[in-house]
């Protein structure tokens, strides 16, 4: 079994990899960190585990673990690992922004690998740290991967997409209570968004020209997932642009392109990224649909561990959405 540690273990990201690596075959959870909640039960915080574990919060690590998980506020991680120490046997996947792009990505002789399997499968294998990406940069990049890899995208892009808000976090603003974010929906960092660099970063790896990416996030009215669109000019087929991107697909584990236009509840509660193509004259309009804390945090994270520890990359993530 491998053992695993989880640092910031009381917000939703937590509590979705506790969820999965409970019911992991392989792993066994060792500790679960929180500088808040130490000594009160895991299910204080996450009600829908009661009963599926009796597990406590603590104040302590336990340093000799086979890997440990980072889910802590952007900022945080390097903090974190300033503090505590860990074996040099022991792997570790961020799920904040502070490693994920290339001039933050060595730190304290640790190389840490951008891990979104579908471009980096066979260096995540090889790591022994993880950059997990975000959440919107995961259906942003998986949307215009196969495109940027094919030299399809030296013309601007707009992406417009919308996220659960589950995406702000478990704390509370004036954006994300429940009176607010009801029946409301809003855009928000338009242009500007801190997912830009990793997604600019990453389209550009295969040294194609890319064009401007014009991005505008929106709130939605829901708790979790998000449905992004992107568009762009495109001088092929629809049919040559859905085999460029079976094509670069065909291996993926969880990313699968439809032909049939895309709902968000198809992918919600799953590690599933959905992908659909559609052509309108001379523009190529891609939209893919994640589920913002497994596909785009927890569940990529767990993927990633499947593939550093030589597993299945579908091991414990075999969830089924709940469409009706």
């Amino acid at each position: 079994m491998i053992k695993v540690g989880i640092i910031g273990g009381s917000g939703y990201t937590g509590g979705e990899l506790i969820r999965l690596l409970l019911n992991h075959p392989k792993t066994e959870i060792d500790f679960v960190f929180s500088t808040t909640r130490a000594g009160k039960a895991v299910t204080a915080a996450h009600a829908d585990l009661l009963g599926q574990t009796d597990l406590l919060f603590t104040g302590t690590v336990n340093p000799d673990v086979d890997a440990v998980f980072l889910c802590l506020g952007h900022g945080n991680s390097t903090k974190f690992l300033e503090e505590h120490s860990f074996s040099e046997q022991t792997k570790i996947i961020d799920l904040s922004n502070d490693f994920r792009l290339q001039n933050d990505a060595e730190w304290n002789n640790l190389k840490f690998v951008y891990g979104l399997p579908e471009l980096n499968r066979s260096k995540i294998i090889e790591a022994t740290a993880i950059a997990n990406p975000g959440c919107f940069a995961t259906a942003i990049q998986l949307a215009l991967l196969p495109l940027s890899k094919n030299g399809f995208l030296e013309n601007d892009v707009h992406i417009n997409a919308v996220t659960g808000s589950t995406g702000a976090g478990v704390g509370l603003s004036a954006t994300s209570h429940f009176s607010w974010r009801n029946n409301n929906v809003s855009w928000y960092k338009p242009f500007t968004h801190q997912h830009l660099g990793e997604i600019g970063e990453s389209l550009a790896s295969y040294g194609n020209v890319i064009g401007k990416l014009h991005f505008l996030p929106n709130r939605g009215n829901f708790t979790r997932g998000i449905l992004a669109t992107a568009y762009t000019n495109f001088d092929g087929t629809l049919e040559e642009a859905q085999e460029l991107f079976k094509d670069y697909y065909t291996d993926a584990a969880f990313t699968h392109v439809s032909d049939e236009p895309l709902h968000l509840k198809q992918v919600v509660n799953t590690n599933q990224c959905h992908i659909h193509l559609h052509k309108h004259e001379e523009l190529l309009l891609v939209t893919s649909a994640i589920d913002n804390l497994l596909k785009g945090a927890s569940g990529q994270a767990v993927q990633n561990l499947n593939l550093m520890f030589n597993l299945k990359e579908q091991t414990g993530l075999q969830l089924k959405a709940g469409v009706f």
